[in-house]
């Protein structure tokens, strides 16, 4: 019987679960997970500020084929860093058909990503994928199986097509993926290709297969992923609408509060007898991140749970320190609010934003940015008058969206996710006017749970504290059986790995 993980760590932001807390979560024997959301873009950013510490460049020296990693180095690198106030070099956007030079980067981050997390034990890794970020998805998906990842959790659409993916990567073979296009007409091209031998120059190994984990939010989605997905699903992550980040529309008719907020109801809850009867392990996420909700879920027959606002905070989190610590505080002083903004993300999701200052939460900080799309992982395909599939986002100048076709209200509310989450990890582009973009966190909305995390002397907590805390009231058998100890793996250096 194969023994999942009971606690899954979330996939946040784009790059708050970086390698480095999914590696500290996975050594104690439960489930790390990386975000794939702009690794590339990440990537390029670690290598322009000089790469501290030499890790992208150890991971570019474990990717199977050095020239392809050469390649990246030679054109990203900055020794030393950037130049202060020097903005950083944009990425070419993605389209269905990208450059051989885009697929190449996507896969070798994402393998980077992974591999770092991988280095050290032999534990399963994770990468969590928004099926709604399409244009990236087939070669993060090969960069991450080549590095032996060992779950992939996708959410934010319904991945139907995924499992077969997996199953011809696995294979050594090609796969494709059909991109949503508004308007598209029967007889137009809107798959989405990836071929390993092509993009490699030779033909691919087999590779294993991860686990496939759905993240759904209702019953119906659950039964349609197995009946109709093009592969095997191998469980369930069930998010209610208290967690962090994207969250589905409400069923029927979206209600807003008299603040503005999303409201959900009764509707909205998941049957989990209904999801025990599908036969597949699942695992409950939504405010699950206390020791009592572990011990809560497993007693409703799940296998787990999915925690990610604590772990947001942990030492480990790539989140921006002084977001960290300004949150934290207010967490203490029990200021700290969420508010599930139904029009920010320009995918028409509702988004959950943390109310910080000086961050995109606040009106007059989202007002005073101006609009632009420069990195566009959130854009909408669109088919054009003459035929041919075109690219336009929500969040861009208005002018420019309703010229592309887009409905002017459709732009109402809509901020810069791309540009915002990179910013929550330091990664924040500076404008021609020597301005940097803000950034805008995201979280569930359980954020007083994080003050059984943190000793009353101090503010930090570690990824393990939160992994011991949360299996704190498991039988011990249960305990004893989940929980791995590390089987060390030796990863040589590159020689100057570490040199700044």
């Amino acid at each position: 019987m194969i023994q999942h993980p009971v606690v899954i760590q979330g996939g946040m932001g784009a790059g708050v679960s970086d390698w480095r807390l999914a590696k500290a979560v996975s050594l104690t024997g439960q489930l790390g997970v990386v975000s794939s959301t702009a690794l590339d873009t990440i990537l390029v950013r670690r290598l322009q500020d000089g790469d501290p510490g030499g890790h992208m460049r150890r991971g570019l020296a474990l990717f199977p084929f050095p020239a392809m990693a050469e390649r990246i180095l030679e054109k990203h690198y900055i020794a030393g860093g950037r130049p202060k106030g020097t903005p950083y070099r944009l990425l070419p956007m993605l389209a269905r058909v990208n450059s051989q030079e885009a697929t190449e980067l996507l896969v070798v981050s994402n393998f980077v990503e992974v591999i770092l997390a991988r280095e050290g034990h032999t534990n399963p890794v994770g990468i969590n994928c928004m099926e709604k970020l399409q244009l990236p998805l087939l070669a993060s998906l090969y960069g991450a199986m080549l590095a032996g990842v060992g779950y992939i959790l996708m959410g934010a659409g319904i991945p139907l097509k995924v499992p077969g993916v997996l199953d011809a990567f696995a294979a050594g073979e090609a796969a494709s993926y059909p991109l949503s296009v508004t308007g598209a007409k029967d007889g137009d091209d809107c798959l989405m290709r990836f071929d390993p031998q092509e993009v490699f120059g030779q033909p691919m190994p087999k590779l294993e297969r991860p686990f496939f984990l759905a993240i759904i939010s209702s019953n119906t989605l659950a039964a349609t992923m197995v009946r109709r997905a093009n592969g095997k699903v191998d469980g369930f992550v069930i998010e209610g609408s208290s967690a962090g980040g994207h969250n589905a529309p409400p069923r029927g008719q979206m209600v807003l509060s008299e603040t503005g907020e999303v409201v959900y109801g009764e509707r909205d809850l998941v049957d989990l007898e209904k999801i025990r009867q599908i036969g597949l392990p699942f695992w409950l996420a939504g405010s699950y991140g206390t020791p009592e909700k572990v011990v809560e879920a497993l007693e409703s027959g799940a296998a787990g749970v999915q925690v990610g606002t604590v772990f947001a905070f942990c030492e480990e989190s790539a989140l921006r320190e002084d977001y960290k610590s300004a949150l934290l505080k207010k967490i203490r002083r029990g200021e700290a609010s969420v508010f599930t903004d139904p029009f920010s993300s320009p995918t028409g999701f509702p988004f959950k934003n943390v109310q910080l200052e000086g961050t995109g939460s606040e009106p007059g900080v989202y007002r005073s940015r101006t609009r632009l799309c420069d990195i566009g992982i959130l854009r909408e395909a669109y088919r054009t008058d003459s035929g041919t599939i075109a690219y336009r986002c929500p969040s861009e100048p208005e002018e420019i969206y309703v010229a592309k076709g887009g409905r002017l209200e459709e732009t109402t509310g809509r901020k810069c996710l791309c540009n915002s989450l990179l910013a929550d990890i330091g990664l924040q582009q500076i404008r021609r006017d020597g301005s940097e973009e803000p950034g805008m966190v995201t979280t569930g909305v359980d954020l007083p749970s994080v003050l059984r995390f943190m000793p009353a002397t101090h503010d930090t907590y570690s990824a393990a504290d939160v992994v011991n805390t949360l299996m704190s009231q498991l039988p011990p058998e249960v305990s004893a059986t989940q929980v791995k100890s590390p089987c060390v793996q030796t990863i040589a250096e590159p020689a100057g790995a570490n040199t700044p």
